[in-house]
């Protein structure tokens, strides 16, 4: 028993010396490989990272960093490459030279020798602040800004630099310049998009109606209707409009007492409208083709509807801007006053408590349809139409413009009519044109020649002149000062005997001097305005004092007029209107009407009007006429439901009982987009569009029986009105300019999946003409490839940043590069369905004198509802 223990102990010897050597090797590995990574330059007490840094006016982008005791170190090159500064790194990566802003600011970074050359200085650098890592040069902050002017913030606790600069950089630069383009494309109509959807080519489809009806019920009398029914579509592959009118008011009211009452029918054909448009802006020497009732201003005194053809190569579509014009007058009380360029509406103003509205009507190059629309509040009147003329038509330079028109009046004697006129733009501030004009009802000289003229004389000052043989000569100066003071004045000469107009005036002079005025308790509209007309033998003057606005949120408008004729005492007499709300969220308009001559009132009326459940509106009103000895008092009641606008009113006037109802909408059908819908307010004239959002599962951008829609679209855009239908996700826009192009940004922020990405985010679609345009949205399942790089040192693998890595289709197209962040990582959301290579950028590796160990990875991204992620690709570099 005691021999086995000698035998055992010195083998435990032996044992327990060589646990000891095994010790020390491990002990002595570590330190065997810090003195490794001691032969690189790279310094283990720096802590690889990435910091956000933020330059003022530009954003922010990640950038490669290290930090070592608070103090952060960025990557040079990432740094001038988001500031977009000329730079170039030498093979070995030691150096980094290029110029700053301009040329012949040059500079150098040498990590050899510890010095930054910059113009003609030197700034020697410390060992510690300047450090070379696997994939460049990183600088300490402090050198940024001693040497480049760069001031750079650095924060720790959130890792980001804030950057400024006294000059301007060209990333700033670069920036602007963009910025610039992109609102000169606007002006210019340069639109750049992913796709783009031009004019549909259908031959017959209907599109929109406007309908409205209004009924009239006199106890102690006789009742009338008035019925219409507006239509718009495509026949023979133009825009086709009708509108038909019923009205049996002469007949029931003026048969008594008016001989004409039966010529004047229900159903008459002056009051039916009908009109077929061809349009191509794209071709220069005629644009627009029009068949039916027609609108063309003459000098001629004609007021009946014309039936003929008119032939225009000016465009439809809303020109640039160069100016506004004052628009202002007055309608009735609290009538919606709607403004219309070229059957767009533009901007829109509910008239004051006297009636009075205004507008800043564009200026645009060339001739435009200028439209106004009147609504009355309780539907009790139809809708008034009135086109009317701006004085001023400038053409762009070397640019000709021509209307013809022809056509028979309806009028007692079918007069004829026929009118051309052609402008050209001498240059941009001047533009000259002539005419002539045939009217076969004038006596004596029925061919009127003319010729006109517009000059900018300054930025602000514009002239309008026009000269008619043998009828007049007249022209019109307009100036708006900055402080937006606006004088117009006008004189108009006619020729003594002249028969083309139906007045006989001789001379016409008007000023009209307007300014707004604005400060804490007050915001007011001043207008004043002298209109004089010379007459044979008599002359009379009429002046406006108008003041209209708010005065301490009390809604204000006073109008003063006088008027003055010859051997006759002058007549002045005063409206005056408020509007301000009483306790109960209640309206409140009293008016009062003032005679200086008999100083007394000639009348005075209030109502009183609150809003109800949101979209209804309740009023009682009283209204008394001195003069006349009348009395009105009534109650009304109108409704906007989504559908259709619905009123009802009951009127008291002396011994006359009146019940008027009233209703009115429009109806939109679309058979290719499935949609169907009425509205509340017209929709004739204008276009529309239905986004349709679908998943394409087979990535094939067409919408195939089986792929669902999906919701959460969202949708940049101007001008129209968004209804989003939460049954079948469409989106549809509606009060769009026909023929107008319109630019669409679409984004996926709002679906349910970030896999669902909109590979054509930019879509620009031409409006049609009373219809709406279904547009499908392909929403694609984008996959995910994610993985890692690392740096084989030896026995160790550590994370590389800055690496580049590229994806391919099969075909070698190349789809994307990324860099790796501070940890090796790598991710890309956006590959479609199908086969694709990943790998590290030969060109950085060769760079770098490094090479993948498995040079490239061969996947594939199947085609599901969610997406495909592919998150196991791991790339291990090795030096060469």
């Amino acid at each position: 028993m005691t021999g086995i223990t000698i035998h055992i102990i010195p083998l435990l010897r032996h044992c327990g010396k060589a646990v000891c050597i095994l010790l020390l090797a491990a002990c002595a590995l570590p330190m065997y490989a810090k003195d490794k990574e001691g032969d690189n330059d790279e310094d283990p007490k720096y802590d690889e990272t990435s910091i956000m840094v933020i330059l003022q006016g530009l954003g922010g982008a990640e950038i490669p960093a290290v930090v070592k005791d608070e103090i952060a170190y960025l990557s040079i090159t990432d740094v001038f490459n988001f500031l977009k500064i000329r730079n170039m790194t030498s093979e070995t990566l030691d150096s980094l030279s290029g110029f700053f802003i301009t040329q012949d600011a040059g500079f150098l970074i040498d990590k050899k020798n510890n010095v930054i050359r910059f113009r003609d200085k030197v700034f020697n650098v410390k060992p510690d602040d300047l450090v070379k890592m696997e994939t460049g040069l990183y600088l300490r902050t402090d050198y940024f800004t001693s040497v480049f002017n760069l001031d750079c913030q650095f924060s720790f606790r959130s890792l980001s630099v804030k950057v400024s600069s006294k000059v301007e950089l060209p990333a700033i630069r670069e920036m602007r310049q963009q910025l610039i383009y992109r609102n000169l494309n606007k002006l210019k109509g340069n639109i750049v998009a992913d796709t783009t959807i031009g004019r549909s080519k259908k031959l017959f489809k209907f599109g929109m109606a406007d309908w409205s009806v209004v009924s009239t019920q006199r106890l102690q009398s006789v009742n009338d209707t008035w019925l219409n029914l507006t239509m718009g579509g495509t026949f023979a592959g133009g825009e086709a409009t009708v509108s038909l009118n019923y009205n049996n008011y002469a007949r029931q009211q003026l048969k008594a007492i008016h001989p004409d009452s039966s010529i004047i029918r229900p159903f008459d054909q002056r009051q039916q409208y009908y009109r077929l448009r061809f349009v191509n802006n794209d071709r220069k020497w005629l644009r627009q083709v029009v068949a039916g009732k027609i609108f063309t201003p003459t000098i001629s005194s004609l007021y009946a509807p014309v039936v003929g053809v008119q032939v225009t190569n000016a465009p439809t579509t809303y020109r640039r801007s160069y100016g506004t014009y004052t628009l202002s007058n007055f309608t009735d009380p609290g009538w919606t006053v709607e403004l219309y360029i070229n059957n767009a509406l533009v901007d829109y103003t509910v008239a004051d408590a006297a009636g009075f509205y205004t507008f800043q009507v564009p200026l645009v190059y060339g001739n435009s349809q200028i439209r106004l629309r009147f609504y009355g509040p309780w539907g009790e009147e139809r809708f008034l139409e009135e086109n009317i003329n701006i004085p001023f038509n400038f053409l762009p330079a070397r640019e000709f413009e021509y209307t013809a028109s022809a056509g028979v009046a309806e009028d007692s004697v079918n007069s004829k009519l026929g009118r051309i006129q052609a402008s050209y733009g001498i240059t941009n501030t001047i533009t000259v044109g002539a005419g002539v004009e045939y009217l076969s009802s004038i006596r004596k000289a029925n061919t009127l020649p003319f010729v006109t003229t517009s000059i900018r004389l300054v930025a602000n000052l514009l002239f309008s002149g026009e000269y008619t043989y043998g009828v007049r000569g007249r022209g019109i100066l307009s100036y708006r000062s900055q402080n937006n003071w606006q004088a117009e004045l006008s004189y108009s000469k006619f020729k003594k005997g002249q028969t083309a107009i139906i007045y006989n005036w001789l001379e016409e002079r008007k000023a009209v001097i307007s300014k707004p005025f604005t400060s804490k308790n007050f915001s007011v509209f001043n207008r004043f305005t002298v209109d004089q007309i010379i007459l044979p033998g008599s002359h009379y003057t009429t002046t406006e004092w108008l003041v209209s606005g708010a005065v301490y949120r009390i809604g204000t408008s006073l109008s003063t007029y006088a008027i003055f004729m010859k051997d006759e005492d002058p007549f002045v007499y005063s409206n005056l209107a408020l509007t301000f709300r009483v306790p109960g969220n209640i309206l409140f308009t009293p008016q009062v009407q003032y005679d200086y001559n008999s100083q007394r009132f000639m009348a005075v009326r209030a109502e009183a009007g609150k809003y109800l459940f949101k979209n209804g509106y309740l009023n009682v009103s009283y209204e008394k006429n001195y003069r006349n000895n009348i009395t009105n008092y009534g109650i009304g009641l109108r409704y906007d439901f989504s559908f259709a606008q619905i009123g009802f009113s009951l009127w008291r006037n002396n011994n006359l009982t009146t019940l008027v109802e009233s209703a009115r909408g429009s109806i939109i059908h679309d058979g290719n987009s499935g949609y169907s819908g009425a509205y509340h307010r017209s929709s004739v004239g204008s276009g529309g569009i239905v986004f349709v959002p679908f998943l394409d599962l087979n990535n094939n951008e067409r919408f195939d029986k089986g792929e669902p829609r999906v919701e959460g679209l969202q949708l940049k855009y101007n001008g129209g009105r968004m209804m989003r239908n939460l049954k079948d996700t469409s989106i549809c826009i509606m009060d769009m300019e026909p023929y107008a192009a319109y630019l669409f940004e679409l984004e996926s922020k709002g679906f349910e999946s970030v896999s669902w990405q909109i590979s054509k985010p930019t879509i620009r679609v031409t409006i049609e003409p009373n219809q709406l345009r279904r547009v499908d949205v392909p929403v694609s399942v984008m996959g995910e490839v994610a993985g890692t790089v690392r740096l084989r040192e030896d026995t160790l693998l550590k994370e590389q940043s800055g690496i580049k890595i590229c994806i391919y289709k099969s075909d070698s197209t190349l789809v994307k590069c990324i860099l790796t962040e501070s940890d090796g990582y790598f991710n890309y959301m956006g590959l479609p369905p199908g086969d694709y290579v990943i790998q590290p950028d030969p060109a950085q590796m060769k760079k770098l004198k490094m090479k993948p160990q498995q040079a490239a990875y061969d996947i594939h991204i199947s085609a599901k509802r969610e997406g495909d992620v592919i998150d196991d690709i791991q790339f291990i570099l090795e030096r060469r």
